[in-house]
């Protein structure tokens, strides 16, 4: 049977998804194929965006891509693009009643890196956090299937605790590009500077900073962690696998003495895969239905 259109954009949000998303693809792979679909088209979204903001143009051109995302989102459910994402997106929005508010918030999230560089409290920094980690958190409960109000607050939690480990595995990188996520006030506070960050300098300041970024993220997983059982028995094992990888990541950060500088931490291929077995076989167990 020939590939339909549809049946192709899935497979190009797939690939892309296989491509670039290091840690998701592995969890997105313990999903039943219809949500899995439906992953990988969000995904291919949040990458488009994402790559929109990273691209070395002008502050103007990227606005500009972004004002047309938007208007891909607007005209989803009534007219037919020939964008092989928007294609997959708009089929996954409608079989799991995906509001376009959480997509646009997507969006909002990606221009903040657009203008904003550094963030002066936590709650400033937060609401970055929501919008980039915690609003895809959103979307995908509506695919994996959950119960209770509840569960949307504790996806917005495992989002800012994903979102703060990435922060922290990622400050050489980001420092790189004039970007400082860790709060102004709290490098105030624990007597380390943007200069020293930048270096790479690990010092008493430094420990005292990373220590307290680590609490904070530690106490957004254990809240985050409440979400598993209100998802969907079969689509449980895939926000348990990505609160498991990110909490490993936080971990070995730890054990490195908060050394982020000298190499990227993070899971091997064989570590991801085994894991992925080990919760994709769990979710077939009855007691876990």
């Amino acid at each position: 049977m020939a590939a339909t259109e549809l049946d192709l954009a899935y497979d190009h949000c797939r690939r892309m998804t296989r491509t670039q998303a290091k840690n998701f693809y592995y969890a997105f792979r313990t999903l039943p194929l219809p949500k899995r679909q439906a992953i990988y088209a969000v995904y291919a979204f949040c990458r488009l965006c994402d790559d929109i903001a990273d691209e070395p143009n002008s502050i103007e051109e990227k606005r500009r891509l972004l004002a047309g995302v938007r208007s891909s989102l607007q005209a989803m459910s009534s007219v037919q693009t020939g964008d092989r994402v928007f294609a997959a997106l708009s089929h996954a929005a409608t079989e799991f009643g995906i509001p376009v508010e959480y997509l646009e918030e997507v969006v909002e999230g990606v221009e903040m890196d657009l203008t904003r560089s550094r963030y002066q409290t936590f709650d400033d920094l937060w609401t970055y956090c929501y919008k980039v980690a915690s609003v895809a958190g959103l979307i995908s409960i509506e695919i994996f299937g959950y119960t209770g109000e509840e569960a949307r607050q504790r996806a917005i939690d495992l989002g800012i605790a994903m979102q703060l480990t990435n922060i922290l595995r990622d400050l050489k990188e980001d420092a790189a590009r004039d970007r400082i996520y860790i709060p102004q006030d709290e490098l105030a506070g624990a007597g380390y500077s943007e200069a020293e960050l930048k270096r790479g300098v690990m010092n008493a300041g430094y420990r005292r900073l990373m220590s307290m970024q680590v609490v904070r993220a530690r106490e957004y997983f254990a809240k985050g962690r409440d979400l598993l059982p209100m998802v969907s028995a079969r689509s449980r094992a895939c926000p348990e696998m990505l609160s498991e990888v990110y909490t490993r990541i936080l971990d070995r950060i730890e054990a490195s003495g908060y050394d982020v500088f000298s190499r990227r931490i993070g899971l091997s291929k064989p570590e991801k895969l085994a894991m992925t077995v080990k919760l994709w076989a769990a979710s077939y167990l009855p007691g876990r239905r």
